[in-house]
């Protein structure tokens, strides 16, 4: 345990580069500080000294000195204040660019991990990690090293003073120091200490669940639910409320110890000093003990503020700790391996040879022993229930994922031997839900190919059927879609992403469920879209619509991770199997729409 703490802090410290300089130097500044924070106290004690002997005396010019005193506690004072200040300087400097740097590489390594990593990790849990965490880690370097540096200082030169006017005050003292530290360490060790990284993950959780619920609400209002028909988010709730809640209850009653016992000094200090005051044997020794008593009452409020420093302290640094292992949990994250003899395909040919899949971390497979082959310019379909294998088949084709058994071959060639870019140049791939950037219309559409003129933009364009779209927006092409901008409907979405695909001119094309949201009108004219995009090219289409794939030139249907019927249209309505049921069963659906169009019409006539 002690090796992964120091390995969290080292990685801390590399995070701020050639400015990790910088938090040394915050730390001696902060050290020195609050050493010369100190000498005030001592400086103000003089000063009482030297009034009460002056007042005994009956001469108030024999205090002069103590002016002196008074002036040097300022000095000191300011130069304590200044040298915290510099030292604030320091670490916020280091902090900005640590936090910079660990947003920076995370970045930089997210892109290189495979698309199916995005599939297994929402997008609020890695902006939560990224961004929140990153944020913790700047906090605590820019603010709580400083303390925390000054905490460890302080019990040694406290501790030290303690014992230079009256150890018997001085143990009286530091025996409530002693029993608080007993209750500091009963609330960050042991199961506590952990406590920290089940919070973070319970928060992150949270925050994803929170980010779905509210893209959720249109659906909440229509259908009148309550937030328990999202069980996920009202389960992320709970498991937060029993990290927060359960760490509270856990800390009450040492908390309450160390609060105690710190502000209980004086319970030990009076009768002690009244014990020795009576026991003193002459009038001097009174009065030193007296003003003995004195500094310690005056410091005690110092090492009750230490205290304090270090337990506030030393949760900032559990916490950048976990912040700092989450962040680097994700940079430990493997990009898929490209293999050093990277070979071009010699087609657009795609074949299944026995391959079998598994999520990473599920204990099921996805797929097993899945083999097919779909010829260079033919059209193939994947049908089937949700979860059958069919998606999960097509995401091994640009390498969502490697496979662990099998091959899966583009142009005769291992997906696996072929560069990472040169594989994404044979692929086009339109997503069930399509995503569109806070950008122009063109720049959307420019995305799959970054260099294409605004011409060859708009002939895509046409060809995914988007003219009625363009004409309507306010400035064509250049009209900004999405948030600050005008919302496109779900099918408009889809006819957007064929037109990335058609621009992209990509010789195999995966379509995902390309015509779930999409309603009757843009049904057609993504059918329309689809012959211009896969002309000529190799197509795996995935589909529930089963009108969409009756031209297929083969239809495979899955089922529990294998392939159990094949076929086209015909042959498969012929073996009076799975697919001719899912067949009749569309049928069926498709006549009771019509028929209650028909009697709506009827009845409004």
């Amino acid at each position: 345990m002690s090796k992964k703490k120091n390995a969290e802090l080292s990685r801390m410290w590399g995070f701020a580069g050639k400015r990790h300089w910088l938090t040394i130097a915050s730390c001696i500044l902060a050290g020195i500080s609050t050493v010369l924070s100190i000498i005030p106290f001592v400086c103000i004690w003089f000063v009482i000294r030297d009034i009460l002997y002056a007042m005994k005396k009956g001469d108030l010019s024999l205090a002069a000195s103590s002016g002196h005193y008074a002036w040097l506690a300022v000095a000191f004072s300011l130069l304590s204040i200044l040298l915290y200040f510099v030292a604030l300087c320091c670490s916020h400097l280091a902090a900005f660019r640590t936090a910079t740097n660990m947003k920076k590489e995370a970045m930089h390594h997210i892109v290189t991990l495979p698309l199916g990593y995005f599939s297994q990790n929402a997008s609020g849990r890695l902006r939560k990690i990224i961004d929140d965490n990153a944020g913790l880690t700047e906090g605590f370097l820019a603010h709580q090293l400083p303390d925390l540096t000054g905490a460890v200082v302080m019990p040694v030169a406290v501790i030290s003073l303690l014992f230079v006017f009256d150890w018997r005050l001085g143990i009286c003292c530091l025996i409530p120091l002693a029993i608080s530290v007993f209750f500091l360490k009963k609330m960050m060790g042991g199961d506590n200490a952990d406590f920290m990284s089940g919070y973070m993950t319970a928060l992150e959780n949270m925050n994803k669940e929170a980010v779905e619920f509210v893209r959720g609400i249109p659906v909440v209002k229509v259908f009148q639910q309550t937030i328990y028909s999202f069980k996920n988010f009202h389960a992320a709730i709970e498991e937060y409320k029993k990290y927060a809640s359960g760490y509270a209850i856990c800390c009450r009653i040492p908390l309450t110890g160390f609060n105690i016992t710190l502000n209980g000094t004086f319970i030990l200090l009076i009768p002690t000093a009244l014990m020795l005051f009576s026991a003193a044997s002459g009038q001097a020794d009174r009065q030193k003990l007296f003003l003995d008593f004195l500094f310690y009452s005056l410091f005690t409020p110092v090492c009750t503020t230490m205290m304090n420093r270090i337990m506030f302290a030393s949760e900032q640094l559990m916490a950048a700790k976990s912040a700092v292992s989450r962040i680097e949990a994700i940079l430990q994250e493997k990009p898929l391996k490209e293999s050093n003899t990277q070979k071009q395909p010699k087609d657009a040919s795609v074949v299944f040879e026995d391959v079998s899949f598994t999520y990473p971390g599920a204990k099921k497979k996805a797929l097993y022993h899945v083999s097919f082959e779909v010829p260079d310019g033919k059209k193939i379909a994947l049908v089937g229930a949700s979860g059958s294998g069919k998606s999960t088949a097509a995401s091994l084709i640009p390498r969502f994922y490697d496979v662990q058994e099998g091959d899966v071959l583009v142009g005769g060639v291992d997906v696996r031997e072929i560069a990472k870019n040169d594989l994404m140049d044979q692929i086009a791939f339109v997503f069930q839900n399509t995503r569109l950037f806070n950008d122009t219309l063109l720049e959307n559409i420019r995305a799959s190919r970054p260099d294409a003129t605004r011409e060859e933009v708009m002939r895509a364009a046409e060809a995914a059927q988007c003219q009625d779209i363009i004409e309507r927006l306010p400035n064509g092409l250049d009209t900004i879609v999405g948030s600050g901008g005008t919302y496109l409907s779900g099918g408009e979405n889809q006819r957007i992403a064929l037109a990335r695909a058609i621009l992209k001119d990509a010789p195999i094309i995966i379509l995902d469920e390309a015509t779930a949201f999409a309603d009757a009108e843009n049904e057609h004219q993504i059918q329309l879209a689809f012959e211009g995009l896969t002309s000529g090219k190799t197509v795996l289409m995935i589909a529930h619509r089963l009108s969409t794939i009756q031209d297929a030139d083969m239809i495979l249907v899955f089922g529990d991770g294998k392939i159990i019927e094949r076929g086209n249209h015909d042959e498969l309505l012929k073996q009076n199997g799975v697919y001719a049921s899912m067949w009749k069963e569309y049928q069926t659906q498709i006549i009771w729409k019509v028929g209650t169009t028909v009697r709506k019409e009827e009845n409004h006539d």
